[in-house]
């Protein structure tokens, strides 16, 4: 123990306002307690007091486990603790090693039980405070990013800051940079080809020179958060439809997604997930910016990247053109190709039998790749001799074309999408508020008198006779649409021998969604 103990005083401030007392001044009333005894300062300049991380604080508790102070002399309790749980911790090591705590302006005397009783009410008020002021911080941030305001933070690849007005109110919007939204037109267009990985991309990129304008490497990490970035998409009613099937909270009506504006996405007061896939309780608003990504090759990447399918269609079909999508009907882990120096050459395996730690013992029987690829040739063109029509892959309303031509896929670059025409989209868009009207409606039906209940009735039939009109014409109009889809993959079945690995794999991938192997067993699920 030291022989000369002396007082410690504390003073702690977050941000330097006009409306908030300086670290110097809290000091200067701190030395008045003194009266003219020796002490020590200890001071923390931008912390703030949710917590005990401050390297001002620590020195002095450090100093008090030492034996070294006496008395610790602050201007206002919550100066050095806005938690009740680190206030109460710190409170009992003063107690272990004997020393006092005194607030200038608000005279406690911890000696007393009565003094440490409105110590403990004042902490408590401290802490609501503190968590007062944060969520009104929190619901103001929140509040301005729905109004499409700029909130920070680094500027998206392909877009530079411009000065705007948005409610009378200056701020900052996002403008495109041609040179930089032309390699992400590539990127995009690459990705959406589902022979593509990330790892293809980047090479790609290399290969042919194509520099990252703002002097970083491209890499898979930086490619995939663009994938994901909503800021480029030319938002229209299926990526509303996309949002909203992924239990994302969208700001702004159905009528507003026209193809013009961006997204933002934001994490949402609600969501507690941090995982990219998870869009539940995300935030979405309509940005002020143009989009330069069509929405139906945003949505094909973004697919991909939300369901992780890059190890099952990114597979190269250089051994068959069945990899990817032929799994273990027992353990559902992908089957894969081996080779082997007999008569048959090919055999697909599970991935996981024999593995450490797996106990799946395989498919039961061998699964020979002549085989199963004669098999599944048969029931391809026995299923296409079922439809008169195609209909493309679907996702929520989202129409996804997964078949290119010869030349395209040489390329690797899918052919830009032309949008719906507007009249279209309006359809589009008017069965989307139907249906939210709808459920609007039948919400109020619990409790609902008899007179409402006979509105809502003859309301909810009137939607429904026009929404029943608006899938039939939408309908019509994607058959029309699909019929030469069907007769191109149908050719392409007719001359099979002559097609390349990657055509016959382009049109499985629109035809099968996955085949499962068991005992013999095969089960197709079809995309038709």
């Amino acid at each position: 123990m030291y022989d000369a103990l002396y007082d410690a005083l504390y003073a702690r401030q977050s941000i330097e306002k006009k409306d908030s007392i300086s670290v110097e001044s809290q000091l200067e009333y701190c030395r008045y307690e003194t009266h003219g005894e020796a002490c020590m300062e200890y001071t923390d300049r931008g912390f703030s007091g949710k917590d005990t991380n401050r390297p001002g604080f620590e020195k002095m508790m450090t100093d008090i486990r030492a034996g070294k102070i006496k008395r610790v002399i602050v201007y206002k309790l919550d100066r050095i603790s806005r938690s009740i749980l680190d206030f109460a911790n710190m409170m009992e090591i003063f107690q272990k090693y004997h020393v006092e705590f005194v607030s200038s302006t608000e005279k406690f005397d911890t000696s007393t039980p009565i003094g440490r009783a409105m110590l403990n009410i004042c902490i408590v008020f401290a802490q609501l405070e503190r968590e007062t002021i944060q969520k009104r911080v929190t619901d103001a941030y929140y509040a301005r990013c729905k109004r499409g305001f700029y909130m920070g933070g680094r500027i998206p690849y392909g877009y530079r800051l411009t000065n705007t007005v948005i409610d009378n109110i200056r701020t900052s919007m996002y403008e495109e940079v041609p040179e930089e939204s032309e390699q992400l037109k590539l990127i995009y267009s690459m990705y959406a080809d589902t022979d593509n990985s990330l790892g293809d991309i980047v090479r790609y990129l290399n290969e042919h020179q194509i520099k990252n304008l703002r002097g970083a490497n491209w890499n898979t990490a930086r490619i995939s958060e663009m994938l994901r970035n909503p800021v480029y998409v030319q938002a229209d009613i299926d990526v509303y439809q996309f949002f909203q099937s992924q239990g994302a909270n969208i700001y702004n009506p159905a009528s507003d997604f026209t193809g013009y504006n961006a997204c933002y996405l934001y994490k949402g007061t609600g969501s507690t997930s941090r995982k990219q896939s998870d869009l539940s309780d995300k935030e979405i608003v309509l940005a002020p910016h143009k989009g330069f990504i069509p929405s139906k090759t945003w949505l094909a990447c973004r697919i991909r990247c939300l369901n992780n399918r890059q190890s099952t269609k990114t597979c190269k079909p250089k051994n068959s053109w069945l990899v990817g999508k032929v799994k273990c009907g027992k353990c559902g882990y992908a089957l894969t190709i081996r080779k082997a120096k007999t008569k048959w050459g090919r055999y697909f395996v599970c991935s996981q039998s024999g593995s450490r730690g797996s106990n799946c013992a395989g498919a039961g029987c061998t699964v020979y790749a002549d085989v199963l690829e004669e098999y599944m040739l048969d029931a391809i063109k026995e299923k296409l001799s079922e439809f008169s029509a195609l209909k493309e892959t679907a996702f929520g309303g989202i129409l996804i074309s997964c078949l290119s031509d010869t030349r395209d896929k040489e390329q690797h670059v899918l052919p830009e999408i032309q949008a719906f025409p507007q009249k279209h989209m309006m359809k589009k868009i008017r069965l989307t508020q139907i249906e939210e009207e709808i459920e609007e409606l039948l919400s109020k039906v619990s409790g609902a008198s008899g007179v409402l209940m006979k509105y809502i009735d003859e309301k909810v039939s009137e939607l429904d006779a026009e929404r029943k009109a608006l899938q039939e014409e939408i309908v019509t109009a994607n058959v029309t649409d699909t019929e030469g889809r069907l007769k191109q993959i149908t050719n392409h079945v007719k001359t099979w021998e002559t097609l390349s690995p990657p055509d016959r794999q382009a049109v499985v991938d629109t035809l099968i969604k996955v085949i499962r192997i068991a005992d013999g067993n095969i089960e197709i699920t079809w995309n038709i």
